[in-house]
């Protein structure tokens, strides 16, 4: 069966989520006066599409998530001299780093301004590595008939289990103003670096639906890059098969490369399940103390 085209998938998934997210920049620059200009939230990089600054979301108690303080993004390795210029521009100060050790010889170092103190917090542990395994093989294959449209939202729920020292520690990094401005990564900023940033803003007070509009941009950032994957792993099942490419059932693999606002919300159900709320999982589960999440509201928000 032929699936749909990619471009078309996400630009149709994504059309109300994106409308939220534009109204709330509109709101934001009219009550900021004519002559304010709103930050980018999108930091456009030659070698990575998905790096992005949180700032600007709005806090359950009205106040505002400050700019250019934290960035969530892919990989780094790829980054050009403009990118690393721009990188220096904004004055990073850190960057933690989620890949495993494998991924990173595999990959490379990331590249990054002279100074940048670097946190590598490699999430391998327990099932995590065994689910990486899996997609690694599918991805060199093209055979995506074992990996479940169900793998996106497991990973998250792991993710909420097996990466708490790891997301407990992020915490902490970014409630200290001499380690920001901050950037954290895993390889596509998506399941780590989705599952961080939903915990981090949760722990800030931004509304859930706010956290999954801000999950769903990666489709937006990455639709050139989510459309010749899908492309690449079609064309390769099908060498593989001996069928033309148009007779490719893709349906798992744009399940697993086009996210769906359900992916994030499993680490919301799994931290509800194990501890009746986020704000517990926070408390309970990574072990930051309430005065601990004050002094992180207290250096990321503003009025």
């Amino acid at each position: 069966m032929k699936a749909c085209p990619a471009r078309l998938f996400v630009a149709l998934f994504l059309s109300f989520a994106l409308v939220g997210c534009s109204e709330r920049a509109d709101q934001s620059a009219g009550t900021a006066g004519p002559q304010a200009q709103q930050p980018e939230r999108h930091i456009a990089l030659q070698g990575q599409p998905n790096f992005r600054d949180l700032g600007g979301y709005t806090s359950a108690d009205g106040r505002t998530v400050r700019w250019g303080q934290v960035y969530r993004s892919g990989e780094l390795p790829r980054l050009t001299d403009a990118d690393v210029e721009r990188l220096a521009a904004l004055d990073i100060r850190t960057v933690v780093d989620f890949l495993t050790e494998a991924e990173r010889a595999a990959r490379g170092p990331d590249r990054l301004p002279a100074g940048v103190r670097k946190l590598d917090l490699p999430m391998q542990a327990g099932n995590l590595g065994e689910l990486a395994g899996v997609v690694s093989e599918a991805r060199r294959t093209g055979d995506f008939s074992e990996i479940s449209p169900d793998i996106n939202p497991d990973i998250h729920r792991l993710l909420i289990v097996e990466g708490r020292d790891y997301y407990a520690t992020l915490l902490r990094e970014l409630a200290d103003p001499g380690k920001r401005p901050l950037v954290f990564h895993c390889s596509h900023g998506i399941h780590r670096t989705g599952t961080a940033t939903a915990i981090l803003l949760s722990a800030l007070g931004v509304p859930w639906e706010t956290i999954r509009e801000d999950y769903l941009l990666s489709n937006v950032y990455r639709q050139d890059e989510i459309e010749r994957r899908v492309s690449e792993l079609r064309q390769l099942y099908a060498d593989n098969n001996d069928i033309p490419p148009g007779q490719v059932d893709s349906t798992n693999i744009e399940a697993f490369y086009i996210l769906q606002g359900s992916y994030i919300d499993a680490a919301l159900d799994r931290a509800i399940t194990d501890y009746g709320s986020m704000q517990a999982y926070i408390r309970d589960g990574l072990g930051i103390s309430d005065a601990e999440v004050l002094q992180l509201q207290q250096q990321l928000l503003e009025h």
